[in-house]
């Protein structure tokens, strides 16, 4: 059969090489790119039109949920797989409505990985086999609020009890920059204060 080709986009160089290793190792596949940024992806789709997308979800400036959509628009006919970690399952349902057709874990195996593109490439839905939600869970899904990786650091730190000046000095960007995201945070989660933020990131497992 016409090999599969796929292009690979996540922020971090150690993915990127293991997930070139993991795919150039499946006997049906051709890796068409490797990109660190929805930027760079666009161009290598445009430039190799592959088959399949994988993407990670939380990349800095464009997520891979906002890439998934520009993907849908500008190429309906390239499919995308989203790639996350465990803890970022809330963003399933986003992924799905944004037109992705797959859903694996960075912890997935070369076994699953080859399921999930021979299933993809058919045009049914994968969901990583590591993903058992009921009901209630598939509902708090789409009430999580969509954060940048930048944010997700923030809150993290704040989470931790640093003061803005503390976060500006461990992420080396300015007071004011800090400020701004925390800000941010408040308006996402809907919520007035520090405590409010918190206890409502716990309660979608993002702290």
């Amino acid at each position: 059969m016409d090999k599969i080709k796929i292009l690979v986009t996540d922020d971090h160089p150690m993915v990127l090489e293991g997930m070139q290793t993991m795919l150039s190792q499946i006997s049906f596949v051709a890796i068409t790119g490797l990109a660190r940024n929805a930027y760079e992806a666009m161009e290598l789709i445009k430039a190799n039109s592959p088959h399949i997308v994988i993407t990670d979800i939380s990349m800095p400036e464009i997520s891979g949920i906002e890439l998934t959509e520009k993907i849908r628009k500008e190429y309906p006919e390239v499919k995308v797989i989203a790639m996350s970690t465990f803890n970022e399952r809330s963003y399933i349902s986003r992924m799905v409505q944004n037109g992705a057709s797959g859903y694996i874990l960075k912890s997935a195996g070369r076994e699953e990985i080859e399921e999930a593109i021979l299933t993809v490439q058919e045009g049914k839905l994968y969901m990583s086999i590591d993903l058992q939600m009921n009901q209630q869970e598939q509902q708090e899904i789409s009430k999580t609020p969509l954060l940048t990786s930048r944010e997700k650091e923030v809150l993290l730190l704040i989470a931790e009890g640093y003061t803005n000046p503390q976060i500006a000095a461990k992420l080396f960007v300015s007071p004011y920059t800090v400020d701004s995201h925390r800000k941010n945070l408040l308006t996402k989660f809907d919520v007035n204060n520090t405590a409010g933020l918190i206890k409502l990131a716990a309660k979608h497992g993002l702290v």
